[in-house]
């Protein structure tokens, strides 16, 4: 599985954004699609979560209530839309896959590149 992230960008706080991820392959939707975020001098983090069905989705606390995760089987796609951002929102945000539906970032297989996200104050 590739996946390919896009739509960080500059933001100011309180703003929206809304991320994409495409997979190739014919078996997205047999994976569990995450998003997870990394700050500059911190480990990476988990940010969401949704199943294959895409029905039952996992937030984070610091995010639960203004992020959505969403996904397309039809387009091979996930999204993130983002809504009240704040400057502890910046950071680059990765998705990824993987068989199991979890946060550990260690059971995730394959990756995005990463799409940075920067939130103004």
């Amino acid at each position: 599985v590739q996946l390919q992230a896009s739509g960080g960008g500059l933001v100011q706080a309180g703003g929206s954004l809304s991320l994409s991820c495409a997979a190739s392959g014919q078996t997205f939707s047999k994976y569990v699609m995450a998003w997870f975020r990394q700050g500059s001098g911190k480990e990476r983090e988990f940010v969401a979560y949704a199943n294959g069905g895409g029905r039952i989705t996992l937030y984070a606390d610091s995010v639960k209530g203004r992020f959505t995760i969403s996904r397309d089987n039809a387009k091979n796609t996930v999204y993130l839309q983002m809504n009240g951002l704040n400057p502890e929102d910046t950071g680059v945000y990765y998705c990824a896959a993987a068989r199991v539906a979890t946060s550990d970032k260690e059971a995730y297989d394959y990756w995005g590149q990463g799409t940075e996200v920067t939130v103004s104050s």
